[in-house]
C-alpha cells in the first residue's frame, strides 16, 4: 500500500510552469517557459503540493489576448487511506483562475486560432516604445470596460505568483471599478506581408487606483459643519482632485531586464504627470526591486528638469554647535514648489534629492563604496558642504522616526542616527552606481544616453530606522 510519505510531495514552484503559445500551421508553438517566483498563497506556506508523483501543472496562455488554459499531468497519484488524499488541484486554482481556463485542451487550441489576425489589444494605445529588441506598445483602460475586465481575471494569477504578499484587485466591485485603471504593455511585431498588421505579445501589467483628496480651503476662522451641498447638476467624480497610487505591477520573466520595467513604470509616471485631477503619484507598498526601479527612473526624470539641476546646498548656513540644527540647508518652498509640480510624493521626492545632491558633492569629499572621503583631501568649504548634507539628510530621518527616537536616551539617540545615515549613505552610492553604469551602457549600444532599468536588483543594507 502507498505511504504518506515525501515520495508524494512535489515542489509547487518547480510543478508549476506558465508557458506564452500561439497557434501555427503545425499546431501551437511555445514562446516562452517560466516557472513562478511564489506559490505559498496558492498552495500553503510550505510551498508544496502533496498526493503526486511525477506532477506537472502547466498554464497555458495565448501570447496576445491571454485566454488561459490549465493542463495538470503525472506519473502517479495517491490513493485515499482515511481522511490523507491528494490535493484537489483543480480545486484549487478555481479561486485563482477563471472558468474558461478549464476548458478541454481542444476547446483551447479552437478558440486562439479563431482570434482575427488583426486582433489588439483592449482599451486605449497609449504609447509605442522603441527598443533594441523590438517595438513595445502599451494601452490602458478603465476596469469599468468589460474587456479590461476579462483580461485582468485572466492574469491576475500572476500577481500572488510573482509578487510577495499581492493580492487580487476587486473586479467584481462595479462602485469602484472605475476607479481602477489597467496599463497592459505588449511586446508589438510586424505581421510579414502586411505592413499596417501587428501581432501582439503580452509582456506584463500594472493597476492603478484613484484616492479622491479633499484639499480643505485657506482656514476659515468659522467653526466646521456638516452641512454642505455637493456641486449641482451633472457631476462626475472622476474630475475631483486625486492621489494616484500604483497598486500592482507585473513584468513577466522572459521580458525582464530589457528595461521594461521603466519603460512602463515612466509610461505610467507621465501620463499621470498630464493628468489635471491627479495631485500626487504613489506607490502600494514597493519591494526593493521596485524601489530601485522608481528611484534610478525618478532620478533620470528629475534630471531633465532645470529647475531641479539648479537645486543646491547652502554652503553659506553655519552649523551651530549648540541648539536646533538649521532648516535653510537646501531651500525648503523651492522644493517644495518643484515637488507639487512634479507630482512625486513628498518621501520619494526627498530621497532623490538627497541623491542628486550626494552625487553632486566635490568629488574630494564625495564618499564613495570602495573608500571613506580623507579628511586630508578636499578644501575646509568642501568639508563643510558635505557635513551640511549629511545633517539635512539626518533631519529627515529624525522627523521621519521622531518618536521612536524620542523613547532613547541623547546618546543613543545620535549613534542611531548616525548609524541610519551611513545605511543611508551607502544605498545612494550604490544606486548612483547603477545609475551610471547603466547610462553608460545604453549610451555604448543607442549612440545616445538612455536609462534602461531592470526590475531585478542586489540585496541592500537596510537601516534598522526607517531610512528611506
Amino acid at each position: 500500500m502507498a505511504q504518506a510519505d515525501d515520495t508524494w510531495s512535489a515542489n509547487a514552484n518547480d510543478a508549476f510552469e506558465i508557458s506564452l503559445v500561439k497557434p501555427s500551421s503545425s499546431g501551437l508553438k511555445t514562446l516562452a517557459k517560466f516557472n513562478p517566483k511564489f506559490t505559498y498563497p496558492i498552495f500553503g506556506d510550505d510551498e508544496s503540493i502533496f498526493g503526486y508523483q511525477g506532477l506537472k501543472i502547466n498554464l497555458r496562455y495565448h501570447a496576445n489576448d491571454m485566454r488561459p488554459n490549465l493542463d495538470i499531468a503525472y506519473n502517479k497519484k495517491f490513493k485515499a487511506i482515511g481522511e490523507t488524499e491528494a490535493a484537489d488541484i483543480h480545486q484549487i486554482l478555481k479561486d485563482f483562475l477563471p472558468e474558461v481556463a478549464f476548458q478541454r485542451a481542444a476547446d483551447f487550441e479552437n478558440a486562439i486560432k479563431s482570434v482575427p489576425k488583426d486582433w489588439a489589444p483592449p482599451g486605449t494605445r497609449l504609447k509605442d516604445v522603441e527598443a533594441t529588441d523590438g517595438e513595445y506598445s502599451v494601452w490602458y483602460g478603465s476596469l469599468a470596460d468589460p474587456a479590461i475586465k476579462q483580461m485582468v481575471q485572466r492574469i491576475q494569477i500572476l500577481v500572488p505568483l510573482f509578487i510577495e504578499g499581492g493580492s487580487f484587485i476587486g473586479t467584481d466591485d462595479s462602485d469602484s471599478a472605475d476607479r481602477w485603471t489597467v496599463f497592459f504593455m505588449f511586446r508589438k511585431r510586424h505581421v510579414l506581408g502586411a505592413d499596417d498588421e501587428f501581432s501582439y505579445e503580452f509582456v506584463g501589467y500594472s493597476t492603478v487606483y484613484r484616492f479622491f483628496l479633499y484639499r480643505p480651503h485657506a482656514a476659515s476662522k468659522e467653526a466646521p459643519t456638516l452641512d454642505f451641498e455637493l456641486p449641482k447638476g451633472d457631476f462626475s467624480l472622476a474630475e475631483l482632485p486625486c492621489r494616484t497610487r500604483i497598486s500592482q505591477f507585473v513584468i513577466l520573466p522572459p521580458f525582464q531586464g530589457k528595461g521594461n520595467a521603466a519603460r512602463l513604470y515612466s509610461t505610467i509616471f507621465t501620463h499621470y504627470l498630464e493628468n489635471a485631477q491627479t495631485v500626487e503619484i504613489t506607490v502600494e507598498d514597493p519591494n526593493e526591486a521596485f524601489d530601485d526601479l522608481r528611484d534610478l527612473t525618478d532620478l533620470a526624470f528629475l534630471r531633465r528638469d532645470p529647475e531641479f539641476n539648479q537645486i543646491r546646498i547652502d554652503t553659506s548656513v553655519k552649523i551651530p554647535k549648540k541648539g536646533p540644527a538649521p532648516r535653510t540647508i537646501v531651500d525648503p518652498s523651492k522644493l517644495e514648489t518643484l515637488r507639487q509640480r512634479t507630482k512625486i510624493a513628498p518621501r520619494q521626492f526627498a530621497r532623490v534629492v538627497e541623491m542628486q545632491l550626494l552625487s553632486k558633492l566635490p568629488e574630494a569629499v564625495r564618499p564613495s563604496l570602495e573608500q571613506e572621503p580623507s579628511k586630508e583631501q578636499g578644501t575646509a568649504e568642501q568639508h563643510h558642504e558635505y557635513q551640511l548634507w549629511r545633517l539635512w539628510v539626518k533631519q529627515r530621518i529624525y522627523r521621519q522616526n521622531k518618536e521612536i527616537l524620542s523613547q532613547l536616551d541623547r546618546s543613543e539617540r545620535i549613534d542611531k542616527l548616525e548609524e541610519t545615515l551611513s545605511s543611508v549613505e551607502l544605498e545612494y552610492l550604490r544606486l548612483l552606481g547603477m545609475f551610471e553604469h547603466r547610462g553608460r551602457h545604453e549610451t555604448s549600444a543607442n549612440g545616445k544616453r538612455k536609462l534602461e532599468v531592470r526590475t531585478e536588483g542586489g540585496s541592500s543594507k537596510k537601516a534598522r530606522l526607517e531610512a528611506a
